[in-house]
């Protein structure tokens, strides 16, 4: 498909106008003429106070749509995947699957309406394959799992995972309902429709699984935020332009290490032991395209995540993923099934997209799940209008885990859910924007190194559980002691607007807090129908607090429509 750079940005601005909602306690007339927070217009701050582009999350870095014109049609019901005849349809779909293993052709199977029953994990793990239904509404195509993950088959995929929650004795304690259970690989992992490469680890838990790795190149060199790596001489050999690569950036300098200097800059922070016990586990990685190469010059497609140093053996790494994957237009439904407790989740878990790459998911409902959608060793990917429901207490909605320049955009999410928005471990640069949490919302960063994602065009409606307190913890963090603090440098917030279902009875200001240990944090237009305050440490970079930047709705669109006017 040829990229009509005028028509994407004209279309974006289109988008940028249709979503211009001011904050209720704000009018138009009150904002000023040139609507923009001084992190953005103030050209000798924007030298000292760093924000990330946050543009080049998504599919194709968001330059371009999934197009999948010229795809053959499979219609499933031709090899035995037949809608509402209440029979299992789990045997029929994966033989057509194997059939397809080895084929190259891009291929969309396509669902017709009606409910497919299926009961073990669907394995996807080819790339160019999309699965199609006809909608996620009534009347569209509906899969239908009756029982949960704790009754597939071991996936081998997870047995590190299971050895490590045995080694760290994960054990989930609750006094008060007589709960000491240990944690299910279910908790954080794998779902029924699974997406990875055959023999490929799913993610490092244990240090007795690691094999040496060595480097396509050794990166020398290289700027935060700009595109150029200086790579040691002679190593440019091993790669190719258009290759996708994983560049590592690890601590080999243990508790004190400059790295972890990088990552939390100052000693306000108490850092978890996992930044420094497991020296070969990168702390960072960034999944990325070549797009030349000159001499001992690499550039690369997004800016660098981090700088480059000698000191902390950074390396452009192969890197196994699929490529050009979708699921599209259909819902998943779970029975419904009492929760049992926190991290004891039975694997009522819709997708695991593992070892993607310019993939994506859009028009998908999920009801009744532990976890809509969950994600490792993923980038490039846009996930759209996803609708999360149901009456049962769930863990995530859309996690983004071990993640780089992922987009999730127009989710809403209609269920109650421990951590209904989470940047998890090692997830970078992603968005969640334009999304909806209409019960009990929590912007959650769950610890393990996450750093530069972005809350963006965030609505939420608010319960005060005692409307005279006048507190709500918005910005609770999760995640182990070990991987402690709840976030790195630059996680930026931009408007996120409140509804409060109670407590507009009193004009006092309502304090939204919930994270003392997130670095340099950005937050910009947190406006609310009643007065707030924001209180977010240490260090967080704040502008525009009762305040909506109508000007640019989104952060997102708006550095993604700039970036492809100067193109």
């Amino acid at each position: 498909m040829k990229f009509n750079a005028a028509l994407f940005v004209a279309a974006l601005f289109s988008h940028l106008t249709f979503a211009a909602q001011p904050a209720a306690a704000q009018s138009a007339a009150e904002q000023p003429a040139a609507d923009l927070p001084a992190i953005l217009s103030d050209s000798k701050l924007r030298q000292t106070v760093y924000l990330p582009d946050f543009s080049y999350a998504g599919y194709a870095n968001g330059e371009a749509q999934p197009d999948t014109r010229g795809y053959q049609i499979i219609e499933v019901e031709n090899f035995g995947v037949l809608a509402n005849d209440g029979k299992d349809d789990t045997v029929a779909l994966l033989t057509l699957l194997e059939s397809l293993a080895d084929k190259t052709t891009p291929t969309v199977l396509q669902f017709a309406a009606g409910r497919y029953i299926l009961s073990d994990i669907i394995r996807i793990q080819r790339s160019h394959l999309v699965f199609r239904g006809v909608g996620s509404g009534l009347g569209g195509t509906q899969l239908y799992f009756p029982r949960p993950l704790i009754y597939a088959q071991e996936p081998a995929e997870l047995k590190e995972l299971r050895e490590y929650l045995v080694a760290l004795n994960k054990i989930q304690t609750e006094k008060v309902n007589n709960i000491r259970l240990p944690f299910t690989q279910w908790s954080w992992s794998g779902g029924f429709l699974w997406t990875g490469v055959k023999g490929q680890r799913v993610k490092q838990y244990l240090d007795s699984y690691n094999s040496e790795e060595k480097p396509l190149a050794v990166a020398v060199a290289g700027q935060q935020g700009l595109f150029d790596v200086t790579l040691a001489d002679t190593q440019a050999n091993a790669l190719k332009v258009g290759e996708v690569i994983e560049l590592r950036w690890f601590n080999p300098e243990g508790e004190k290490g400059s790295f972890l200097q990088e990552l939390y800059p100052g000693d306000k922070l108490k850092v978890g032991s996992h930044h420094w016990m497991q020296p070969q586990l990168a702390l960072e990685r960034q999944q990325v395209r070549i797009v030349a190469l000159n001499g001992n010059t690499m550039t690369i497609k997004a800016p660098l995540l981090h700088n480059i140093r000698s000191q902390w053996q950074v390396g452009a790494y192969a890197w196994q993923h699929l490529t050009a994957v979708g699921f599209e237009h259909f819902a998943i439904e779970f029975p419904f099934a009492e929760p049992i407790a926190h991290h004891v989740e039975q694997g009522f878990n819709g997708l695991y997209l593992t070892r993607l790459f310019d993939s994506w998911v859009q028009d998908i409902t999920i009801n009744n799940a532990d976890n809509g959608i969950l994600t490792e060793e993923i980038a490039n990917v846009s996930i759209d209008k996803v609708h999360t429901t149901g009456s049962k207490l769930a863990h995530y909605s859309v996690q983004m885990g071990g993640v780089h320049n992922v987009l999730v955009r127009g989710l809403t999410v209609d269920n109650v859910v421990r951590h209904p928005l989470s940047f998890n471990t090692f997830s970078t640069r992603s968005v969640y924007s334009d999304v909806s949490i209409l019960q009990a919302p929590v912007l959650d960063q769950h610890s393990g190194v996450n750093q530069q994602n972005l809350f963006d065009h965030i609505k939420l409606n608010i319960t005060l559980s005692d409307p005279t307190q006048r507190t709500y913890p918005l910005f609770a963090g999760g995640g182990a002691g070990y991987w402690k603090p709840s976030h790195a440098s630059y996680n930026s917030f931009w408007n996120i607007q409140v509804h409060f279902t109670n407590g507009h009875d009193s004009t006092q200001a309502i304090l939204l807090n919930g994270m003392s240990d997130g670095a340099n944090a950005r937050l910009m237009g947190i406006s609310g129908d009643l007065p707030i305050t924001v209180e977010y440490g240490p260090d967080a970079y704040m502008e525009g607090i009762n305040h909506y930047y109508q000007q640019a709705p989104s952060l997102y669109r708006y550095q993604l429509a700039k970036r492809l006017r100067s193109n």
